[in-house]
C-alpha cells in the first residue's frame, strides 16, 4: 500500500493558482481531468496514462501538450528505451485553485457536483448502491457557514489522504456549503 503522503512519487508544489482562459479551458475536458487525476498518484508516461484512460497514445499526447502548455503538468524525470527519451509527467502542484484576475476565488462551484454526477458509475445488477448522500438546510449566521465549510475541507482532505490501495476502486467526495435562495416564514402574528 503507498500512503498519499508518500505519493505523487515526485515533488511538487502543494498548491498553484489557476487563472486566465487557456489554463481554464486545460481543465475543462474530462480527459485531461482524468489525467491529472491519475498523475496525483505518480508520475506516468504517455502509455501508461492511455491505456489507463483508454484513449490511444496520439490523442493522450494531444491532451498532455495542452496540460503541459498551460502549466498544469511538467516533466519529472525520464527514462531511455533503447533509442528513445520516454518521458514521465506529474502535476506542478497537489492542489489547484481557481482564481480570477485579480485573485479572487473562482470557478462555477456547482460543476463539482455536475462532475460527480458524470464520474457516478452505478453498482451491477443485483448489489446495493456505493453511494451515501444527505441534502440538509439551515437558517445559520454565515460565519457559521464558514466554519462548516472549513471542517468539509478539512474532511475531504482526510478522504484524500487515506492509503492508496492498488487494483481497489476509486471513490470520489464532493460536499458544499452554499447561499441558496430559501425564503424566511414571516413571524407568527405578523400576518
Amino acid at each position: 500500500m503507498v500512503k498519499r503522503s508518500e505519493s505523487p512519487d515526485y515533488e511538487l508544489a502543494e498548491m498553484a493558482e489557476v487563472s486566465g482562459t487557456e489554463q481554464f479551458r486545460a481543465f475543462g475536458d474530462d480527459t485531461r481531468r482524468k489525467v491529472l487525476g491519475l498523475l496525483s498518484e505518480r508520475a506516468a508516461t504517455t502509455s501508461q496514462l492511455a491505456e489507463a484512460i483508454g484513449v490511444p497514445k496520439g490523442s493522450l499526447g494531444h491532451h498532455l501538450k495542452v496540460l503541459e502548455g498551460a502549466g498544469l503538468i511538467q516533466v519529472v524525470r525520464t527514462r531511455r528505451v533503447r533509442a528513445l527519451t520516454e518521458k514521465y509527467y506529474g502535476r506542478v502542484a497537489r492542489v489547484f485553485k481557481f482564481v480570477d484576475s485579480e485573485g479572487a476565488l473562482t470557478a462555477e462551484p456547482f460543476a463539482f457536483f455536475r462532475r460527480a454526477m458524470e464520474e457516478y458509475a452505478p453498482p451491477e445488477p443485483g448489489e446495493p448502491p456505493d453511494i451515501k448522500a444527505a441534502i440538509r438546510h439551515a437558517r445559520i449566521p454565515r460565519s457559521r457557514a464558514r466554519e462548516f465549510a472549513e471542517r468539509m475541507r478539512e474532511l475531504a482532505d482526510e478522504f484524500a489522504g487515506q492509503e492508496r490501495v492498488p487494483g481497489e476502486s476509486v471513490y470520489g467526495f464532493v460536499a458544499g456549503v452554499y447561499l441558496t435562495d430559501w425564503p424566511e416564514l414571516p413571524e407568527e402574528g405578523e400576518q
